[in-house]
Order: C-alpha cells, then structure tokens, then sequence
C-alpha cells in the first residue's frame, strides 16, 4: 500500500507524464541534454539554475519510479543524481 504523499505526488505527475509519450521521442533527450550542456557551459548563475532544475527532474522521477527498480538500477540512478548535484555544488561554489 502506498503513502498517502506518494498517492498524491502520483496523481500530480499523471498530466506531465502522460505529455511525454504524445511528443517525439528525441524530445525528452533533448531537454536533458540542453540543460546539461547549459549547466556545465553556461555562466555560473544561469548553469546552477540549469542543473536545479534537471536534478529536481530526475529526483521527480527516480521518486516515481523507484518502487519498481532493481536493486541496480536504483543504484545507477543514485549515482547519477549524485553526479549532477556534485556539478552543482561545483558551479555554485566556483
């Protein structure tokens, strides 16, 4: 059974979640690659705003998955969302 928050989170996440598949395929790859790029190329204020936002973005989304992830691959996506706040904390610090 399910927590109440996750319930709620579940059902606000349905609209955007249910946007994705109706756009092409390369469109979500895109957008992480934009703000990836930007974060790491962009000037300090712009870049940590970048990176904030796909952090929140895969935090949002390792968040919905993560009842239903191996143990591997909660593992690789911990690594990579520690990867990024690294780079955050990097950009924000200088």
């Amino acid at each position: 059974m399910s927590s109440p928050l996750r319930r709620a989170v579940e059902r606000r996440s349905a609209g955007p979640l249910t946007w994705f598949p109706t756009r092409p395929r390369w469109v979500p790859f895109v957008l992480v690659l934009v703000l990836l790029l930007g974060g790491l190329l962009a000037p300090p204020p712009v870049a940590a705003a970048l990176l904030a936002v796909l952090l929140l973005g895969l935090l949002w989304l390792v968040y919905l998955a993560w009842p239903t992830l191996e143990p591997a691959g909660r593992l690789t996506r911990l690594l990579v969302i520690a990867l990024v706040a690294y780079v955050l904390v990097r950009r924000l610090t200088g």
